[in-house]
């Protein structure tokens, strides 16, 4: 970016520079500074540029970034929209749409549970409104970092650590204060150096059961969510 007031990124590349000059965002200009602190100072590894978890984490950052945040998907510079799809737990999420949020949480958090066990709803909740809850729930956003790299390109095998803190009430449930993480195993499939096929494999439990240990409130709570949901982002 040319202004000098704007944080420039130095995990998400896709995020500037002069490719990134006509770039639509969803809702208006990410940063992820607030997040970046938290990865910086709790992250188990420190990874050299040039190895290739270095470049496996940048991948992974800079994917989930434009899924969340870039409104034209012909501007993806990570993926291949043409051709990608996206699979959780052996579910496919794919609808030919790869701004349908499959790499966010309402995506990743698709569930066959009956509605009245479900600690959070998707069928309730869209891209925005879950990117909303979130970093509410997570002032500090929801870091990630790559763990281990087991294959690479074109099919990239590694796992990876999501981790925050419960700072802010969800729904109706008094905010901890805890770590809240899970751990995951990914698959890219690249083509031409671009991802077509994305797969996830973890347990939701470990993110969902952290949100509802706190006590319940008297509702005033309920659905709480921050006045500015895009500021902190995970």
């Amino acid at each position: 970016m040319a202004d000098s007031n704007v944080y420039e990124d130095p995990y998400r590349t896709f995020l500037q520079g002069d490719a990134e000059k006509d770039t639509k965002w969803k809702y208006g200009y990410p940063s992820y500074e607030v997040v970046n602190k938290l990865f910086e100072a709790e992250r188990t590894n420190v990874w050299a540029p040039g190895t290739i978890e270095y470049e496996v984490q940048g991948l992974v950052k800079n994917w989930e970034m434009e899924v969340l945040h870039k409104a034209d998907v012909n501007q993806y510079r990570s993926m291949d929209p043409t051709k990608f799809s996206v699979w959780v737990n052996v579910k496919s999420l794919s609808t030919g749409k790869p701004t349908n949020g499959a790499g966010g949480y309402n995506g990743t958090l698709q569930t066959s549970l009956p509605e009245k066990y479900r600690i959070y709803n998707p069928d309730e909740e869209t891209t925005e409104s879950s990117l909303k809850i979130f970093n509410s729930v997570f002032n500090r956003g929801f870091a990630l970092e790559i763990l281990q790299v087991y294959s690479g390109p074109p099919v990239i095998v590694y796992k990876f650590r999501h981790w925050g803190y419960m700072e802010s009430p969800y729904k109706g449930h008094a905010a901890t204060g805890e770590l809240i993480q899970f751990i995951c195993i990914g698959i890219f499939t690249l083509e031409n150096e671009k991802i077509v096929k994305a797969e996830f494999f973890f347990d939701p439990a470990d993110v969902l059961t952290g949100l509802i240990k706190g006590p319940e409130l008297d509702g005033s709570a309920k659905g709480a969510a921050s006045s500015c949901p895009f500021g902190k982002l995970a």
